[in-house]
């Protein structure tokens, strides 16, 4: 117990340990098909499909998949927002023994390109709005076959009519296959869910690549087994003390091509038998509120800059939403601010704790106690079965006592099996079962952790992850500059935001809007720098490299942060 002080601050009614059963991670789906089968398993737009329907037509679909030519240990993309077809992509490629990489439809062409490659990608799921940039990019790829599915397939009756030609062509969801390419809703239609291939599927089987940045910049794809995905999504089920399964209805607004919305939204809400309304969009905040009211929902996984947009809405100010039947909100990606939790709490009455993961861990390591206390700026508790020490910068060995800054690492039944094609990255982040997180931390006298930086520098902006490197690499393609430096600083509303110090060449002139648009033709739209500053040097170490910490010293001491 002495080493592990935190299981004397765990909520009554959490293990100290968990049994895991050796199963497939759609073994919860199967399991709710049969002990629950009319109930709710996601909800879009009014339209209803139950846990018997999903299973059945992620049966079928798997069926589809297996007649395209895909077998046990390939990967599959899946290219789509929050919509019920997302859910049956998944769970239809774990079926057939099939790997998901579900990519970030914010992506570039160029972005998308490495992952399809890296991951070796032949068969893709797509919303039509994404099928001619995924066409654009397929000539440098491996991808023969695209499924794509319009957004108005899963519309009720009603709404799908009223989703007008006009409406499909204005917002790209209208689009003509190219010969190959198959209609999402023709394939399911040729199967029965019996027609599905019985592959032999284990707990030590892959069932995911998660892609996430990498300390080169570039993305590295993490592989989890059913077992890490099973592990994580019962870890959080098992601190949600006050879930009754069957009975929950999960808001689901942040992304499942993310492991954040994957695990702590979709497999938990699997684990719970819990409802799921889809918000494909976040950013649009009157129908994340309407959802919440309209369907009652009681559990809301998010962002810090979602609860805060929200706090803010002046509808919500105004008082024209019922939020009051939300009753526990776990907060992840970004640090929650004291503010944004008080405010959130006293709109909703529901709780709001932070948490902390990573995709090496599927996701979730660390959580505050939902009924306990939350101790501000920290992430909170380590899981049941999680084993989390403080160490050493100097020797990366020695295990730091409380109170001590040192590198966060961690062991688990949720830990990822190693990066794909990576072995040296391997190495370097799993050591003795140990994960290496790469973020400093350091550890209360009562278990409670708290992050104090990134090693890796990494940005996260609004949550999403920007790696420094890459898009330093962006910027030096410009003809016209001569060095450059990325970091993140702070920012009021996404918590983190992108800033580029720029040195042009000599006799060259270069504007802060040519960078941005630079830049906005190579990257995604979050890891675009918000910031230019331009300088006639940057300050660099005795081996010439660029300290973008005394970038990020130098700016808010200008900035009077």
């Amino acid at each position: 117990m002495e080493d592990r002080p935190w299981l004397k601050r765990y909520d009554k009614g959490v293990p100290h340990t968990i049994q895991y059963p050796d199963i497939p991670v759609y073994q919860y789906l199967e399991d709710n098909a049969r002990k629950m089968p009319q109930a709710t398993c996601t909800i879009f737009k009014g339209a209803k499909i139950s846990y018997q329907e999903m299973n059945e037509i992620t049966d079928r679909l798997a069926a589809g998949l297996a007649s395209l030519g895909v077998k046990k240990g390939d990967r599959v993309g899946i290219f789509m927002p929050n919509t019920p077809q997302f859910v049956m992509a998944y769970f239809a490629i774990l079926k057939l023994g099939g790997v998901v990489v579900a990519t970030n439809p914010l992506y570039s062409p160029r972005e998308i390109e490495h992952q399809l490659n890296d991951a070796g990608i032949e068969v893709m799921l797509v919303m039509s709005n994404f099928y001619n940039l995924i066409k654009q990019v397929q000539p440098k790829t491996k991808l023969r076959k695209l499924v794509v599915t319009n957004i108005k397939e899963a519309l009720p009756p009603v709404l799908s009519f009223l989703f007008t030609l006009t409406k499909e062509k204005k917002g790209g969801f209208r689009v003509t296959l190219a010969e190959g390419d198959v209609w999402l809703q023709e394939l399911i239609a040729r199967f029965k869910p019996e027609d599905r291939p019985k592959v032999p599927v284990t707990a030590d089987d892959i069932a995911l690549f998660q892609y996430s940045g990498g300390t080169t910049g570039i993305s590295k794809g993490a592989i989890a087994l059913h077992r890490n995905l099973v592990a994580n999504a019962l870890q959080i089920h098992d601190w949600m003390v006050n879930v009754e399964d069957g009975k929950e209805i999960l808001l689901m607004a942040i992304p499942l091509f993310h492991v954040y919305g994957m695990v702590a939204g979709m497999l938990f809400a699997m684990r719970t038998g819990a409802a799921m309304v889809m918000v494909p969009n976040p950013r649009d905040l009157k129908d994340v509120l309407e959802n919440i009211q309209k369907y009652k929902a009681t559990i809301f996984p998010g962002v810090p800059t979602l609860y805060n947009a929200i706090n803010n809405h002046p509808d919500v100010l105004a008082g024209k939403y019922n939020l009051s039947t939300i009753k526990a909100c776990i907060s992840g990606s970004a640090p929650l601010m004291r503010e944004t939790k008080e405010k959130f709490e006293a709109l909703t009455g529901g709780s709001v704790f932070e948490g902390y993961g990573l995709s090496e861990a599927p996701t979730a390591t660390h959580c505050n106690p939902l009924l306990g206390e939350n101790r501000t700026g920290s992430i909170g508790l380590p899981l049941p079965d999680v084993e989390a020490r403080i160490i050493s910068l100097e020797d990366e060995v020695t295990v730091l006592p409380p109170g001590e800054v040192g590198e966060l690492v961690i062991r688990g039944p949720q830990v990822f099996k190693g990066y794909h094609n990576m072995p040296t990255e391997t190495a370097n982040t799993l050591r003795d079962g140990w994960l290496y997180t790469g973020d400093i931390a350091r550890m209360d006298e009562d278990g409670y952790f708290y992050i104090v930086d990134r090693k890796k520098e990494l940005i996260k902006p609004g949550g999403y992850q920007v790696w420094p490197r890459e898009v330093e690499e962006v910027i030096m393609d410009h003809p016209k500059v001569l060095e450059v430096g990325v970091a993140g600083i702070p920012d009021p509303y996404r918590g983190e935001t992108v800033k580029a110090w720029v040195v042009v060449k000599p006799g060259e002139t270069l504007t802060e809007e040519e960078i941005k648009d630079w830049c906005k033709e190579r990257l995604a739209k979050f890891k675009v720098p918000t910031h230019v500053e331009f300088r006639s040097e940057l300050p660099k170490t005795t081996v010439g490299k660029i300290l973008r910490r005394e970038l990020v010293r130098e700016h808010k001491e200008a900035a009077g942060v």
